[in-house]
C-alpha cells in the first residue's frame, strides 16, 4: 500500500520499484505471506501512466517470465497490454543459414511476449499499491546506504523533503544501471564496451508480423524486430533494436525517415514487406557490465545495477526475474529457520543458487553478439555451421528453443 511516511525499521527495503524491484517485491510478499515481515519498497518516480502512443516502450518477456506472473497472480492483467510471439526466425545477412523456432513444436501457446513497458509498469506499481505487506514510499529517493552492525541504514528525499533515517536488515538494490549509490558503497564493475550503440525505435510495414520475432544479425552488429499490436491505421507494428557501429549510430539516428527507412530496408530484408514508418529514435551505448560484488552483509544487488546485457538476446529483465524468484525464495527459507533476510549465509546462497544462470546467460549473449558482430571469414563460417546444426539437430535446436523462453538448465558453462 501507498504510503506518505514510513517506519524507522523494516525487515527489507527494496530501493528501485521499476520492472525489477516491484516484480521482486510481489514475489517476496507471496513468499513470506503469515509470516509478519514488514517490506517496503522505495521508487522516485510516480505512477507510471499507460499510453497508447506509437512511441510506446517494450520489453521481451520469456515463457519462464509469463510462469512468474502467473504464480503471483499479475498475468491476467499483463497480458492485455502483450503482443506473443509464436515463432523466432534468427539469421544471419548475406549468409546462408537459420534458426526457426516454433511454439507449436514446443506444445507451449507462445515462446514469450513484447510487452509494453507503461502499462506493464503500471500494473506492477498497482499491485504494490494494493498489497497490504507492502509499504510503497512514492515518489522517494535514497542518496545514502550505511552500514550497520545489523542490516544497512538508508538516508534520503521524499515528496516534502528529507525522509526520516531507516533501518533495514537488507537493502535491495534494484534502481538500475545508472544507479549513484555503487559508487558511493565503493561497489566496482568489470565494464566491456562493445563498441556499438542500440538505437531503438517502433515500426511499421506492410506485410503482418504474424508474430513472429526476428532477430538478424549482421556484420555491423546484431538487430532484431519484434511483434507489437497494429498501430491506430491498422499497420503492422514492431519494436526495432538495431545495432550500430559507435562512428555511425548518430548519423544514421539523424537520418530523414525516408532514409532511415531505405537504409533499415537494406539492412533486414523484406521478410515483413517495407518498412512504411520509423517513430521516435533513441539511442543507448551499449557495454557488458557486470558488478565485482552482487553481496555484502544486509545488501543485495538486483538487475541492471548487478548485470546489464545487450538488448538484442532480450536476455536482460528475463534474467533479473529469475534472480528476483530465487532470492524470494531463499529469504523465505531463512525466515523460517529464524536467520535474519540480511545474514551472508542467506545472500551466499542466493549467489550460488544463481551463479550457473547468470554465468550461462551473460556468456551466451555476449559470445554471441561478438561472433555475430565479425566479419572475419572463419567466424562467418563459424556462425553459418552453426545455424545450420542448430535448425537441422532435433535435441540442439530444443535446447536452443528452451533457453529462449527462459527454460533452460541452469547449468554451469563447462558443464
Amino acid at each position: 500500500m501507498k504510503i506518505q511516511q514510513a517506519r524507522q525499521h523494516y525487515d527489507i527495503v527494496i530501493v528501485g520499484g521499476g520492472l525489477v524491484g516491484a516484480s521482486f517485491a510481489s514475489a517476496l510478499a507471496v513468499q513470506l505471506r503469515g509470516s509478519g515481515a514488514s517490506i517496503a519498497v522505495v521508487e522516485a518516480a510516480a505512477t507510471p501512466q499507460a499510453s497508447s502512443s506509437f512511441d510506446v516502450r517494450s520489453t521481451a518477456l520469456s515463457h519462464g517470465s509469463q510462469r512468474l506472473y502467473e504464480q503471483l497472480g499479475l498475468w491476467s492483467a499483463i497480458a492485455p497490454h502483450v503482443t506473443p510471439i509464436r515463432r523466432i526466425h534468427v539469421s544471419d545477412r548475406g549468409h546462408f543459414g537459420a534458426v526457426r523456432l516454433d511454439s507449436a513444436a514446443m506444445q507451449v501457446d507462445a515462446l514469450g511476449h513484447v510487452a509494453e513497458n507503461q502499462p506493464l509498469g503500471q500494473v506492477l506499481t498497482q499491485a504494490l499499491e494494493r498489497d497490504p505487506d507492502i509499504d510503497l514510499l512514492s515518489p522517494a529517493s535514497i542518496s545514502a546506504l550505511t552500514p550497520l552492525p545489523q542490516g544497512m541504514r538508508l538516508q534520503g528525499q521524499g515528496a516534502g523533503g528529507a525522509l526520516p533515517a531507516i533501518d533495514a536488515d537488507l537493502v535491495v538494490l534494484a534502481d538500475g544501471g545508472r544507479s549513484t549509490l555503487l559508487e558511493q558503497l565503493g561497489i566496482g564493475s568489470s565494464q566491456t564496451p562493445y563498441g556499438q550503440h542500440a538505437l531503438i525505435a517502433n515500426v511499421a510495414f506492410s506485410e503482418p508480423h504474424r508474430h513472429v520475432a526476428y532477430e538478424r544479425f549482421t556484420d555491423t552488429g546484431p538487430m532484431a524486430v519484434l511483434p507489437l499490436a497494429d498501430d491506430d491505421e491498422g499497420r503492422a507494428r514492431g519494436a526495432l533494436i538495431w545495432t550500430l557501429p559507435d562512428a555511425d549510430a548518430q548519423a544514421v539516428t539523424q537520418l530523414p525517415e525516408r532514409e532511415f527507412l531505405h537504409r533499415l530496408q537494406e539492412r533486414f530484408g523484406y521478410r515483413l514487406g517495407g518498412f512504411e514508418k520509423v517513430g521516435a529514435r533513441t539511442l543507448y551505448p551499449l557495454t557488458l557490465s557486470v558488478a565485482r560484488e552482487q553481496v555484502r552483509p544486509g545488501l543485495v544487488l538486483l538487475g541492471n545495477v548487478a548485470h546489464t546485457l545487450h538488448p538484442v538476446a532480450g536476455q536482460g529483465l528475463n534474467l533479473a526475474l529469475r534472480d528476483a524468484q530465487s532470492l524470494a525464495q531463499q529469504i523465505a527459507r531463512a525466515r523460517a529457520q529464524g536467520i535474519a533476510p540480511g545474514a551472508m549465509s542467506v545472500l551466499q546462497a542466493y549467489v550460488a543458487q544463481q551463479q550457473n544462470d547468470q554465468q550461462l546467460t551473460i556468456g551466451f549473449s555476449d559470445y554471441m553478439t561478438r561472433l555475430f558482430s565479425s566479419a572475419q571469414p572463419a567466424l562467418v563460417w563459424a556462425r553459418k555451421a552453426g545455424l545450420f546444426s542448430i535448425d537441422l539437430l532435433p535435441p540442439v535446436k530444443q535446447q536452443f528453443a528452451r533457453q529462449a523462453m527462459g527454460l533452460g538448465e541452469r547449468r554451469a558453462l563447462q558443464a
